[in-house]
C-alpha cells in the first residue's frame, strides 16, 4: 500500500543564497535513506521558502517487505562431536540466536559445512523509521555554519520553530529539536500568522496558498516573480534586466511576491550604467529597466513580501534608500 508523506521543518528566516541547496540536499538525504530501507517514494516534490524546508513524498510504501535473516555459526566439525552431541560453540550459537539447537540448519557451501540460523523478520513500518531517518538527515545536512538557540544544545542553520510530519492524514509521532511533530504549519508571517491545520499531506501546498499567503514551491514562486517583473516593466514602457542570480535571491526572500515600481532622479543617469545596475541589484535587490534602444531608464522594480493596503506608503521608502547608494557610487 502506498501513501503520501509530508515533512516540513519550520524555521526563522533561512539564508537566501543557500535556500535552494538546503532544500534539495535535505530531500536527497531523506529519499536516499528511505530507498536504502526499501521504502523509496515514487516521486518527490520539494518546497522551500524563507521560513520552511519541506517535501511531499508521493507513493511511499507503508511497510518494508518481510526480510529473510541468515546468520552463519560454527563449522559442523566444530559444532558436534563424534557421537553427534552439540559442542559448547554450537550451543552458544543457538543461545545467541534465541532458539534450540534443533532449530538450526546444516548447510553445505563452497567453503565447507556450517550451522546456520534462518528466520523471517517482519519489515519495519514507515511510521517507525521516519523519525530516525529524518533526524539523521537533518544532522548530516551540509551546513557551513550552524547555530544554537534557547537552552538546548541542538544546532541547525536557523532556529527551528515547528515540525510537521504526516503520512496521508495521520501525524507521525516524533520529537526533533525539542519539538513534537504535528499537523500544524504556519503561513505568511504578516498576512497569516495564525497556525494552519494541514488535514492531509496531499493538501499541504494548496492549504499554504489558499489560507496562508505562501507559495511553497520555489520554482512556482520564481516564475511568479519573473512574470510580475516583466509585466511591471511593460507597464513602465521598458524591459527589465532579469539576472538569474538576483531572481533566485529575491525568490528566496519572499513567500508571497508583490511588485513595487519606483523611480529615481534622472540626474543619476550620468553615472556609468554598470555602476547603477550593480547598485540596484547587489545592494537593493532591485531590477533595472531599459528602453527599446538599450538605454537605462530612471525606474526600478522591487519585490516585496507584503501586499500592503497602502502601497503609496511603501514606495517612498524604496525610492529613498537608493538615493544615498547612487550618491556614494557617484562619489567613488
Amino acid at each position: 500500500m502506498m501513501s503520501d508523506c509530508l515533512i516540513e521543518i519550520g524555521t526563522e528566516e533561512l539564508p537566501p543564497r543557500a535556500l535552494q541547496s538546503l532544500a534539495q540536499n535535505f530531500a536527497s538525504l531523506v529519499t536516499q535513506s528511505l530507498a536504502d530501507q526499501n521504502l523509496g517514494p515514487g516521486s518527490v516534490e520539494v518546497f522551500a521558502t524563507p521560513r520552511r524546508l519541506a517535501m511531499l513524498l508521493r507513493d511511499t510504501p507503508l511497510q518494508q517487505a518481510e526480510q529473510l535473516l541468515e546468520k552463519r555459526g560454527p563449522a559442523l566439525d566444530a559444532a558436534f562431536d563424534a557421537d553427534g552431541n552439540p559442542s559448547r560453540a554450537a550451543l552458544g550459537f543457538a543461545a545467541s540466536c534465541g532458539v534450540d539447537i534443533d532449530k538450526l540448519e546444516r548447510r553445505q557451501t563452497e567453503k565447507g559445512s556450517w550451522l546456520y540460523f534462518c528466520d523471517k523478520q517482519a519489515g519495519r513500518s514507515l511510521h517507525q523509521l521516519l523519525p530516525e531517518l529524518l533526524a539523521a538527515a537533518l544532522a548530516s545536512l551540509p551546513i557551513p555554519k550552524r547555530m544554537r538557540w534557547g537552552e538546548r544544545s541542538d544546532v541547525f542553520v536557523r532556529p527551528v520553530k515547528w515540525l510537521v510530519l504526516m503520512v496521508d492524514s495521520e501525524v507521525v509521532e516524533a520529537e526533533i529539536f525539542g519539538l513534537r511533530s504535528g499537523n500544524r504549519s504556519f503561513g505568511h508571517r504578516f498576512h497569516a500568522p495564525a497556525a494552519l491545520e494541514i488535514r492531509s499531506a496531499s493538501e499541504y501546498e494548496e492549504t499554504l496558498l489558499s489560507r496562508g499567503w505562501v507559495i511553497a514551491s520555489f520554482e512556482q514562486r520564481r516564475d511568479r516573480v519573473r512574470n510580475l517583473v516583466e509585466q511591471a516593466a511593460t507597464r513602465l514602457g521598458g524591459t527589465a534586466k532579469i539576472d538569474d542570480a538576483l531572481l533566485d535571491e529575491v525568490t528566496a526572500l519572499v513567500e508571497y511576491p508583490v511588485p513595487v515600481c519606483g523611480e529615481f532622479d534622472p540626474g543619476f543617469l550620468e553615472l556609468p550604467v554598470e555602476v547603477l545596475v550593480s547598485t540596484m541589484q547587489e545592494n537593493q535587490k532591485y531590477f533595472a529597466l531599459f528602453d527599446g534602444e538599450g538605454e537605462l531608464l530612471p525606474h526600478f522594480i522591487a519585490i516585496s513580501n507584503i501586499d500592503s493596503r497602502k502601497p503609496e506608503e511603501v514606495l517612498p521608502g524604496n525610492e529613498r534608500v537608493i538615493r544615498p547608494r547612487f550618491a556614494d557610487a557617484g562619489f567613488f
